[in-house]
């Protein structure tokens, strides 16, 4: 009952999806909930997906796929969207780390942002119409668990750069079992679409190769840039990541 507590709080926090009332809620549940990160992911894949699945019987792809994007993002607020342009607009505009901080803090979208999530979203919308339905389906199905795990790692390995923040409570620390109950979450969806024959084994090791150095990338970027990580970090991850396995798995279907 607990750990389905934790899913509901992730749920809540990363989503603007309604929980029971029976969950209610704890400060102390905050900091342990970041290990159903995936789990939310997959509860966003499944919206995406099924908007997708429906559009799809009556609609061109691209304008299937722009309504599945749609639905995603109205499922979490755009929350990790805001996260990535704002990391785009701090490491775009500032230079020394405190400035960098500041601006993306700062509520207001500059040009880096903009551009940024402009080209994010397109690249999406693009590379997801260029594939078949069912790979589709099984590209959002593994995609957003596993770039929410990418997101994860951070907050394993890596220290939290502000004093303050309305990500710390939940992003400030993950223990090793924590992260491995993550890992488990982001891994059956993904080992059930190479099953069920949605994506084959060669597209989903692109992905999630491709996944790996972004990750990597960025977490080397904020820690030189940061000395750490912050909420926004974690969206753009997010955001980066779930793009780049799109990316790997149409160049595997293209070919």
């Amino acid at each position: 009952m607990q750990q389905l507590r934790l899913f509901f709080i992730a749920l809540q926090f990363f989503t603007r999806l309604p929980i029971p009332r029976w969950v209610g809620f704890e400060p102390a549940w905050l900091h342990h909930a970041s290990r159903y990160f995936p789990a939310v992911g997959l509860v966003v894949a499944a919206i995406a997906g099924g908007v997708y699945a429906a559009a799809a019987l009556f609609l061109p792809p691209a304008v299937a796929v722009l309504l599945s994007t749609a639905a995603g993002i109205y499922a979490t607020g755009a929350f990790h969207e805001d996260g990535f342009a704002d990391s785009c607009d701090g490491l775009g505009g500032g230079h020394a780390r405190e400035r960098v901080l500041e601006i993306m803090k700062d509520s207001r979208i500059g040009a880096y942002g903009a551009i940024g999530i402009g080209l994010m979203l397109a690249t999406k919308v693009a590379t997801l119409a260029g594939m078949p339905k069912m790979a589709v389906l099984g590209a959002l199905l593994a995609a957003h668990p596993l770039s929410r795990l990418m997101a994860c790692s951070l907050i394993w390995r890596m220290e939290y750069a502000r004093a303050e923040g309305k990500a710390k409570p939940l992003a400030q620390e993950m223990r090793g079992g924590e992260f491995a109950i993550a890992a488990l979450t982001a891994a059956l969806p993904t080992a059930a679409v190479c099953y069920a024959g949605w994506l084959t084994p060669t597209a989903l090791a692109a992905g999630l190769g491709g996944m790996l150095l972004a990750t990597l990338w960025l977490a080397r970027k904020f820690q030189q840039r940061l000395g750490g990580y912050t909420g926004d970090c974690l969206g753009a991850v997010q955001q980066l990541t779930e793009a780049v396995f799109y990316l790997g798995v149409l160049a595997c279907v293209w070919n």
